[in-house]
């Protein structure tokens, strides 16, 4: 049987939708009972009968924190996929940060190895993976560098070294890192926003770029890399590496908007960030942009790609195609 760990989450629904379809024994993990029907949602996209395939999966409520239920989740395993994960950008949450993603990590791992798991992957992200220098592609041997980073870059980083633990202790291992994962089905979290945000037809682009994929090339990279014989590495998954204002573009084509024509110049972002963190301090909001992150906004981030499909018989889908789709959902799911 294979566990998928955050089986409510964008890439954890994607998965199991993978797996379930490929007709595989499944249990995945979640904490709130409601949101599996975001679960059904995602499957709905891609079936015409998607409480079949979900009947396939077995779910089991067990935070990666709680070590009781996670043992009583591992019994019968023998793969694993891990994709629970907290994503923020919030300084008030580097705490939990740290613990869910570093310390939820080591859970997983040391249960893997007390269970003599066959195989563990682990979605890890671009942030854990050091900086380009000189605008040069960043590749899979770039040296991590924490100054300046995220918490939640940090957290991914050490998380990796908790499973590449696992490898020494005689458990193959694969890590992915995904650049933004586009999919459909969470609009108001994570990449998802995006969408939410490009529906109000904003005037200005941000500034800079990164590295995008598909939630389904990401889901299909693991899938395979699962079966293969490779073990013990990482693969960075970017289809494309775009600008901001490329993506903005496609966003606004795929919303019937039109496209954002102004850059936010630095002070802009500077001044926003500033008032972000004075909203927070008076009014107990949650931050949305620190300063750590609105530094890096200014960078064009480009990732090299060609490991994975040179190791493996792999293709990166149309991402502008994907892109477009996830437009069509979001239009009827609003």
């Amino acid at each position: 049987m294979i566990l998928v760990t955050g089986g409510t989450g964008l890439l954890g629904a994607h998965l199991l939708f993978k797996l379930a379809t490929a007709g595989y024994a499944v249990r995945a993990t979640y904490r709130n009972s409601e949101k599996i029907t975001v679960t059904e949602k995602v499957f709905s996209y891609y079936s015409k009968t998607p409480e079949i395939l979900m009947d396939q999966i077995e779910w089991h409520e067990a935070d990666i924190n709680d070590l009781p239920a996670l043992e009583t989740a591992f019994h019968g395993i023998t793969e694993v996929y891990h994709c629970a994960a907290l994503v923020s950008f919030d300084p008030k949450d580097d705490k939990a940060l740290l613990k869910t993603n570093v310390q939820g990590t080591e859970n997983i791992v040391n249960l893997s190895i007390a269970n003599t798991i066959e195989k563990l992957c682990f979605a890890s992200s671009i942030a854990a993976i050091g900086p380009g220098i000189h605008g040069e592609m960043i590749n899979e041997e770039n040296e991590w560098s924490d100054v300046p980073t995220t918490t939640y870059a940090l957290s991914k980083y050490l998380a990796e070294m908790k499973v590449w633990r696992a490898s020494q202790e005689g458990i193959p291992v694969i890590i992915v890192n995904p650049g933004i994962i586009i999919g459909p089905g969470f609009w108001r979290k994570g990449s998802g926003s995006f969408f939410t945000f490009a529906a109000k037809a904003p005037k200005y682009f941000l500034p800079g770029g990164t590295g995008f994929v598909s939630v389904e090339d990401v889901v299909n990279s693991m899938y395979q890399l699962m079966q293969s014989s490779v073990q013990n590495q990482r693969f960075i998954l970017v289809s494309k590496n775009l600008s901001f204002k490329k993506f903005s573009a496609i966003l606004a084509k795929g919303l019937g908007k039109m496209p954002p024509l102004f850059e936010l110049k630095k002070w802009m972002i500077s001044l926003f960030w500033r008032w972000d963190w004075l909203r927070s301090k008076i009014l107990g909001k949650r931050r949305r942009l620190s300063k750590t992150v609105a530094r890096r906004l200014h960078l064009m981030e480009k990732y090299e790609n060609s490991k994975l499909p040179n190791q493996l018989d792999f293709n990166y889908g149309d991402l502008e195609h994907t892109i477009l789709q996830c437009c069509t959902i979001y239009l009827k799911d609003s």
